[in-house]
């Protein structure tokens, strides 16, 4: 019997229906859906076998694929119409080692709760690495099995990698039942470990029962209950509201509906920084830092901003009306990053580029990718209108030409596939010209100068 297989007749399984053709798409969404992918082409001794088995899989030529411990299964029809029977294998972690992991999951409350809502927190996965438990597979651990005859992985064993991706985007489970755990025990020994006393009992199995006093006894006791404060009494009269004389004031009352606005904003910038502060601030920004003026006034006109904050914002910006208002589209897609895709341009070099040039590669066939022209880190469909603009942090930001302009088309992406698809599908915005008529030219850059890539 190989290192792989452990006798699991009846054990935990898991079929999974045929998904669809995935053209268009990439084939993994998530840090461990890349993860699992980059482990394949560890594997596999030739980049051929790769490509073969992504274009099989993209045409929707893997059938239903089984999961058990050790081993995930299905058939892969080849185009003609031959089929083959595909396993790839992965050895399981040992009962010391999941009861590590376990351990280590219940240690911080963030991590059982990332595990509970289907998610696998790289931290808790990097903190098990560095004690010796490899979850992700490591180098060579992916075997291939195939009727074909091929000894190394051949395009059936790699096409059901793929889809395999696929299916980890979805439930990353799907990982710890090849690695040897049931969804629902590992549920069960997460919850057991969870409400377990410190110096509980060793075993899972083991009953635990609490010392103290029982509820239903606590409170048909009620002396043993601490007395409650009286209740506060009720103002004679409720309170006025803050007062703006212009007869007392030194200079002339605020705009009451401005200052409204302003202040709500105040409110909203102060529980984005809190929760910056707490690790939950705005997506694709981890630094903690404050707005700058300019990023702030974008943030400020953001809502139904009353004319006279409308016009300071458009002539404090530098922006103009029309301007901001491209801006604010920005800002309500992804925050302070976001803006500086819209504003910035920077050449993109060595290994950045060529991280870029492997992604625009891999999001489609040699005979899908449209035709790019590039300038610094946009590149741009021109016969379509279309643009990728790379961030610094090596996401895709879709943006489509209108009217002179490129405006942000969406939610930014790991995958220049689906940013160019969010362009392709996104309605002509049209933005509101300035009172002047002229167009604000800082919401876009022109393709003319730039280089095919």
């Amino acid at each position: 019997m190989s290192r792989y297989e452990h006798g699991h007749e009846g054990g935990p399984e898991r079929t999974f229906a045929a998904l669809p053709p995935a053209r268009g798409r990439g084939f993994a969404r998530t840090w461990w859906g890349r993860a699992w992918l980059a482990a394949l082409e560890d594997a596999a001794l030739e980049a051929t076998a790769v490509k073969a088995g992504r274009r099989l899989a993209r045409a929707g030529e893997v059938g239903a694929v089984t999961v058990r411990p050790g081993r995930v299964t299905a058939v892969v029809r080849e185009p003609r119409g031959a089929a083959h029977r595909a396993d790839v294998l992965l050895p399981e972690l040992s009962e010391r080692e999941w009861a590590d992991f376990v351990d280590l999951a219940v240690e911080q409350a963030g991590h059982l709760a990332a595990l509970l809502d289907g998610d696998l927190p790289s931290h808790l996965i990097e903190d098990a690495a560095i004690r010796g438990i490899e979850l992700l597979p490591g180098l060579g651990e992916l075997e291939p099995e195939c009727d074909c005859g091929a000894w190394d992985h051949c395009g059936h064993t790699a096409a059901l990698c793929h889809q395999v991706a696929r299916l980890l985007d979805e439930d990353p489970f799907v990982l710890q039942l090849m690695r040897g755990r049931g969804e629902s025990t590992f549920l069960r020994e997460l919850h057991h470990r969870s409400t377990a006393p410190p110096d509980g009992p060793a075993e899972p199995g083991e009953p635990y029962e609490a010392e103290g006093v029982d509820a239903a006894e606590a409170w048909a006791a009620g002396d043993i209950l601490p007395a409650l404060p009286a209740l506060p009494a009720v103002p004679e009269a409720p309170g006025g509201p803050p007062s703006y004389d212009a007869v007392t004031a030194p200079t002339p009352a605020p705009d009451s509906a401005a200052l409204r606005y302003l202040a709500g904003k105040t409110a909203q910038e102060a529980h984005r920084l809190l929760g910056q502060a707490l690790g939950d601030g705005v997506p694709g920004e981890r630094e903690h830092r404050v707005l700058t003026a300019a990023e702030d006034a974008v943030r400020l006109a953001d809502g139904a901003v009353p004319d006279a904050v409308t016009e300071r914002l458009a002539d404090g910006s530098g922006r103009g009306r029309e301007g901001l208002a491209t801006a604010v589209r920005a800002w309500r897609l992804g925050g302070a990053p976001a803006l500086a895709v819209l504003d910035e341009e920077w050449q993109v070099q060595d290994a950045t580029l060529a991280h870029a040039r492997a992604a625009l590669d891999a999001a489609w066939e040699a005979d899908e990718r449209p035709s790019f022209r590039r300038g610094g880190n946009r590149w741009t469909v021109p016969d379509e209108e279309v643009q990728l603009r790379l961030g610094p942090d090596g996401r895709w930001w879709p943006y489509r030409a209108d009217g002179g302009h490129w405006l942000p088309a969406g939610a930014p992406d790991r995958n220049p596939a689906t940013a160019l698809a969010t362009a392709r599908l996104s309605p002509e915005a049209r933005t509101p010209r300035a009172p002047d008529g002229r167009h604000d030219q800082r919401d876009g850059s022109s393709a003319a100068g730039s280089r095919r890539t």
